[in-house]
């Protein structure tokens, strides 16, 4: 999780992306997501399982440039199978660590924000099985439950993908605004505050507590869910303080 956490990113991808394939292994996959429009569950359990092999196979050739992904080796999950496709989809994140395992964790590899180490291709599908299995828990009517430290790292890790970024005409936060996250579990600590401002057209962040023209409580599930747009940004389990439209602007700006 952050590179303060004593947690393993690694056993906590298993258990996410393990309960993502119990929602779907007992699930009718031709049902919508809600959270993904155009897309089924089927959709939703390749373009998971998919990922994980595509990271992978960069992890094992230490690919310098991205992967096309429609040169995935194994690409697509069993047909009509929602059991199958489930083992498919846990088969995935073996991969990934068994490349990364193969490879070093701090060997270079091509990822979306430079070459970085191995390893941090297993945050970053740890975080991409973690928000779908919220997706695939909308459209099947269940809760969402996850571990607060999990929600909280996923937070910092979009944080972290969203700073990376180039300076664009139209930057989530105007220079010198800020927004304040704060999640409301016990035991987060610093891990669970975060102070973000807009600085030259980009995105800077840092841990801590801060007055910021917005600020928004919520537990860390729901910041989650609400930082990337699963739930409305005036959902009930947030409280948003402050001038509302920074909040909604960051929103409308931060689609991946």
């Amino acid at each position: 999780m952050s590179e303060s956490s004593a947690a393993s990113p690694a056993a906590a991808l298993v258990t996410e992306n393990d309960l993502l394939a119990e929602l779907l292994a007992g699930a009718d996959l031709t049902l919508e997501v809600p959270t993904c429009p155009g897309w089924t569950l089927q959709q939703l359990l390749r373009h998971t399982g998919r990922g994980h092999r595509w990271a992978a196979q960069m992890v094992a050739s230490g690919a310098t440039e991205a992967l096309d992904p429609r040169d995935v080796a194994g690409g697509k999950p069993p047909a009509d199978d929602p059991a199958t496709g489930a083992q498919w989809l846990r088969d995935g994140a073996g991969e990934l660590l068994d490349a990364v395992d193969a490879a070093g964790p701090d060997a270079p590899v091509w990822t979306f924000t430079g070459p970085k180490p191995a390893a941090w291709w297993i945050r970053r599908r740890l975080h991409e099985a973690t928000v779908h299995r919220a997706d695939a828990a909308i459209a099947l009517g269940v809760p969402f439950e996850i571990d607060p430290a999990v929600a909280a790292d996923g937070v910092s890790e979009w944080l972290g993908l969203l700073a990376a970024r180039p300076a664009g005409d139209e930057p989530p936060l105007a220079d010198g605004a800020s927004l304040h996250l704060h999640a409301t579990d016990d035991g987060l600590g610093h891990d669970g505050e975060w102070m973000i401002r807009g600085e030259g057209g980009r995105v800077v962040w840092e841990h801590g507590h801060g007055k910021g023209d917005a600020a928004v409580r919520g537990r860390a599930a729901d910041l989650l869910q609400g930082t990337l747009r699963r739930i409305p940004a005036d959902d009930d389990r947030l409280q948003v303080l402050g001038d509302a439209g920074v909040w909604t602007t960051w929103l409308a700006r931060t689609g991946f």
